[in-house]
């Protein structure tokens, strides 16, 4: 069965969000009398979202200090996640070349709904996406597959006949999980530990416009 979907995560995968990621890290950091790191010294953990952030970029706490971090992580990037984020190269004309071949895609993210919303409505993406599934649209979030096979049938595709791209070894467990192609991105955050997980994806790929040969059966 040929490719007729795609599916993908969005940080690290469309959108390079690291700088206004650790840039949040970075307000902690500074009102716990901690210097400000350099984007690239916590880019492998964007990813793993606000906690996997705190918890990398902030002494050990108890969880109720987690909490509060991870609030005042959130509120101040709800207010400032545009500053620097912006598609990764090569990705705007991927969308573009499916858009143009009329091939559906999605977006399937841990990332919250009152983030993921706003950013893609901002970016001019949320209309385009045939869906968009958020890290708290279902009870379960990736690696848990049920996202990705939400996705697919409001697609209206056969799991089998779509890919899911990503960069985190979450994302390439759900596409497995679900019967979908895992597709990793090499640019992304989590790669390496994706490279080193148990199940390989099916392909690694180094620049967006390189998916477009998995629909090339597509006109």
């Amino acid at each position: 069965m040929g490719h007729r979907a795609a599916l993908f995560d969005l940080d690290g995968t469309l959108l390079d969000t690291a700088p206004d990621l650790v840039g949040a890290l970075n307000v902690l950091r500074r009102e716990e009398g901690l210097a400000e790191a350099p984007v690239a010294d916590f880019r492998a953990y964007v990813s793993q979202g606000s906690l996997g952030l705190i918890r990398a970029g902030l002494p050990p706490a108890d969880a109720a200090q987690e909490s509060r971090w991870r609030q005042r992580f959130l509120d101040w990037y709800e207010r400032n996640m545009l500053r620097a984020t912006q598609p990764f190269q090569g990705v705007e004309g991927l969308l573009d070349e499916l858009d143009r071949r009329a091939i559906p895609w999605a977006v399937v993210t841990n990332k919250p709904e009152f983030l993921t919303l706003p950013l893609l409505a901002q970016l001019g993406w949320k209309g385009r996406a045939g869906c968009v599934i958020c890290g708290d649209t279902l009870t379960t979030a990736k690696p848990h597959p049920a996202p990705v096979l939400l996705a697919c049938e409001l697609l209206g595709v056969e799991p089998a006949a779509a890919i899911m791209v990503g960069d985190d070894p979450r994302d390439m467990e759900a596409a497995e999980a679900a019967g979908t192609t895992p597709v990793l991105m090499s640019y992304g955050y989590g790669v390496q530990a994706a490279l080193a997980a148990a199940l390989p994806p099916a392909h690694v790929l180094d620049q967006p416009a390189e998916i477009l040969r998995l629909f090339a059966n597509v006109s």
